[in-house]
């Protein structure tokens, strides 16, 4: 039986639950941008724009532990997509 990327896509979606804040960035090569949403696609809070440093990366994580807080969720899960040399 050949091995279909839908089926490993549907097992990561239903490993998604009430508890889990989906982040998915846009990555640059300066400024990166991030979303969030809950388990069912719904946008929470602002996106974020930051910089391709440690201060920004360090403000990218400070917005993801207010939105956990703030939403009371316990579960996070952050993607980027791979583009080009990047």
């Amino acid at each position: 039986m050949k091995f279909k990327s839908q089926y490993k896509q549907n097992q990561l979606i239903e490993n998604i639950t009430v508890n889990h804040l989906v982040v998915g960035v846009d990555i640059a090569q300066e400024t990166h941008v991030a979303r969030a949403v809950n388990f069912r696609g719904i946008a929470l809070g602002n996106p974020l724009e930051f910089s391709n440093d440690e201060v920004g990366f360090l403000a990218f994580d400070r917005w993801i532990r207010d939105l956990l807080a703030s939403y009371k969720l316990n579960k996070m899960m952050v993607g980027m997509e791979p583009t080009g040399h990047y």
